[in-house]
């Protein structure tokens, strides 16, 4: 039996510093027993670093960290007997099939439970009898994820998951850690991709040049969000209507062209554009890292988007 209340992982003054401003600095974090912990920011940010810490794998250079009242350091192969843990970087295996590789992870274990692993097996549609090094990027992932989950581990740590898994795969992933939370277990989840976040976690870490800068629960999360709307019209524009809708700023025109950028919902901004003939309608939504840089500058990017609908 593991105890420390109902903390699972704790993070006190936690620092990595790897010279010239790169590593990870400060860190003071608790994720408690049942949640689904987000752990966001852009690729080099220092979430790597917090998870190899967590895992005993690097040595801080001050502070310390917990896993269920275990230390990360001096405790390691204890904690590691809590722990589903997928790398960023998956281990090469060579020339070992699937099926060898879960039996030789399996049995550092104490044992594995077959009908777990063909469970998962058929939820990635994972196929355990070709070699490791025959994989596909995106089945060598599968894999990682299958040795993370099959033994109902009380915590799941897991940096970059989704990484090379198609949008089905993703969703199957989704639905595997919200299974794993129903039945107890704790989720640590790095990501630089905020929709995967979104759809599971609960509360969400935001980290940035090794900072944490933030930590919100997921409907916090949501006023990061934002969109730039740019609308063509025929006609006069109804730029008043627009710069008086709620959740509009940063209105601008030009000619029959008119931009401007949108927090939460839509439907006062469609209202006021309905006072103009608009002929067309593009709204994009900026990327991650510049919905940080603008939330933590205080500034808009203008140069964000990395998607768009019509």
């Amino acid at each position: 039996m593991t105890g420390s209340g109902e903390v699972a992982i704790r993070a006190e003054g936690l620092t990595k510093d790897y010279g010239s401003g790169r590593g990870l600095f400060g860190l003071d974090l608790v994720v408690h027993r049942g949640e689904t912990f987000g752990y966001l920011g852009p690729n080099g940010a220092g979430k790597s670093t917090t998870i190899r810490l967590l895992m005993g794998m690097i040595q801080a250079t001050r502070g310390r960290a917990s896993i269920f009242g275990l230390d990360c350091r001096r405790d390691a192969v204890e904690v590691k007997r809590h722990v589903g843990y997928v790398p960023g970087d998956v281990p090469q295996f060579g020339g070992l099939r699937g099926s060898e590789v879960v039996s030789y992870v399996g049995a550092m274990r104490g044992g594995v439970d077959s009908a777990r692993v063909r469970e998962l097996c058929e939820a990635f549609d994972l196929d355990l009898h070709r070699k490791f090094r025959e994989y596909s990027r995106g089945n060598k992932q599968k894999l990682a994820l299958v040795l993370a989950l099959m033994n109902r581990p009380e915590l799941l740590i897991l940096d970059e998951p989704t990484s090379g898994l198609d949008p089905l795969n993703q969703q199957t992933f989704q639905e595997l850690v919200r299974q794993a939370t129903r039945d107890g277990a704790t989720a640590f989840l790095s990501s630089h991709v905020l929709s995967e976040v979104e759809h599971i976690c609960t509360r969400v870490g935001i980290i940035r040049e090794g900072h944490l800068v933030g930590d919100r629960t997921l409907e916090e999360l949501h006023e990061l969000r934002f969109h730039t709307v740019e609308a063509e019209f025929t006609g006069p524009v109804p730029e008043e209507a627009v710069r008086s809708a709620a959740g509009v700023g940063d209105v601008r025109v030009e000619g029959s062209r008119l931009t401007c950028t949108v927090h939460g919902e839509f439907a006062p901004l469609l209202d006021a554009l309905r006072q103009g003939h608009a002929v067309n309608l593009v709204s994009t939504e900026p990327s991650l890292e510049s919905i940080f840089l603008a939330y933590y500058r205080g500034t808009q990017p203008d140069d964000a988007a990395t998607s768009a609908t019509t």
